[in-house]
């Protein structure tokens, strides 16, 4: 968001500076509670597979396949949880916009980490049930379908449709009207 739009955003939800923050700050949070959960089953799950009987099974492209996924998550899981950590280490010392931004970078990477994590851990078990090529077509799926999810739609949704266009009064919500 530009500071034009901040101020646009304020001005429309006749908030100020410090309202939007603390509505930032609250709504980045309330994201980071959604991504924490399950990231960390994912990672838990993962940082289990090797005392399970069926592990020293895996061959060479497996083995790296999980130490691939198993990485992506643990990393997933500390990008999403420094937030906290800044958030914490900054507290009531007004740089609330700041702990918003870096917060908003953290969950950008972390969700690129999952996204890899969880497009590598599928196709380490897909390799396992039914073979590598189900394996890599499903990966390439999977991995496909979280682009589009996660960055493609998201870009699509900020151009307000036109036939509401005209009717924009609200830089939030492109569907509300006057």
């Amino acid at each position: 968001m530009t500071l034009r739009d901040a101020a646009a955003s304020r001005a429309l939800r006749q908030e100020t500076e410090a309202d939007q923050e603390d509505r930032n700050l609250a709504e980045i949070l309330q994201e980071l509670r959604v991504l924490q959960t399950g990231t960390q089953v994912l990672a838990g799950f993962l940082l289990t597979l090797p005392f399970q009987s069926r592990f020293t099974d895996l061959s060479g492209p497996q083995t790296l396949l999980f130490v691939l996924a198993m990485s992506l998550a643990v990393l997933t899981v500390l990008l999403l949880v420094t937030p906290v950590a800044v958030h914490r280490a900054l507290f009531q010392r007004q740089l609330k916009a700041r702990i918003v931004q870096v917060s908003h970078t953290m969950v950008r990477v972390g969700l690129v980490t999952l996204g890899l994590s969880v497009v590598s851990m599928f196709a380490l078990i897909l390799a396992l049930v039914v073979g590598t090529t189900a394996a890599v077509l499903g990966a390439g799926l999977v991995g496909t379908l979280a682009g589009l999810l996660w960055m493609a739609w998201p870009v699509l949704l900020r151009r307000p449709a036109p036939h509401l266009a005209a009717h924009h009064d609200h830089p939030d919500d492109p569907g509300s009207t006057p």
